[in-house]
């Protein structure tokens, strides 16, 4: 007797749709998200953002992987990713490879409201720390960072900055023996007191003291 069941012919297990060969794979040499963090403290952008938020002047990749006791290869694939990241999000600023080196850069289509922020809409009055600062350089210059906060007594190299944001000091050059950096006024400087020249300031004389040459020495040794 024969059965009405049959059984079929084998049958290849159940398999995924075939995936379209041309697939993108732009981004497979970056980092993802998960990669980017670290459960056990800072992750990989965390020490980025950090180090080169501080930064002053581009930072090489080989001196972060230093830094962070990283792969410079990760470290220069993270920075890829980080700028990549930020151009797409469209922010304010970007991260940009410059001079063999690694920093940000407000986009330039916000440079105008940069500049409008810097000049005008940072109508407050400078500080203590500020003025003093302001008024080593204006009698001084060009000088050196090391030469102002020798004669201030404390480190000025956060003020200067803030200075030369606000466009009353500059970079004059520097200095033929040390291969310092000099600051001098510049003219938002006069501008803002109103005056045509340098020759218009007051004279220190009468507020200096008696001593003021072996002072003077005293700063030189010390810068």
């Amino acid at each position: 007797m024969t059965s009405d069941f049959t059984v079929p012919e084998d049958q290849p297990e159940d398999q995924p749709e075939d995936q379209p060969e041309d697939q993108a794979t732009s981004d497979a040499d970056l980092p993802d998200q998960a990669e980017l963090t670290d459960d056990d403290g800072p992750g990989l952008r965390a020490c980025l953002e950090a180090i080169l938020l501080v930064a002053d002047e581009p930072v090489a990749e080989v001196l972060i992987a230093q830094v962070i006791e990283r792969p410079r290869g990760e470290v220069a694939a993270g920075l890829r990713a980080l700028a990549a990241e930020y151009a797409a999000d469209g922010r304010g600023f970007d991260l940009r490879e410059i001079a063999g080196g690694w920093r940000f850069y407000t986009r330039e289509d916000c440079a105008p409201l940069v500049e409008r922020f810097v000049r005008d809409g940072q109508e407050v009055r400078l500080t203590q720390a500020a003025l003093e600062t302001l008024a080593v350089i204006a009698y001084r210059q060009p000088v050196s960072r090391a030469r102002v906060s020798a004669v201030r007594g404390v480190n000025c190299d956060g003020v200067i900055r803030t200075l030369v944001l606000r466009g009353l000091a500059e970079d004059s050059g520097t200095d033929p023996e040390s291969g310092a950096i000099l600051y001098r006024t510049t003219g938002y400087f006069l501008e803002r007191l109103g005056m045509a020249s340098l020759d218009e300031l007051p004279d220190l004389a009468p507020f200096l003291p008696e001593n003021i040459e072996d002072i003077e020495d005293i700063e030189r040794t010390r810068a």
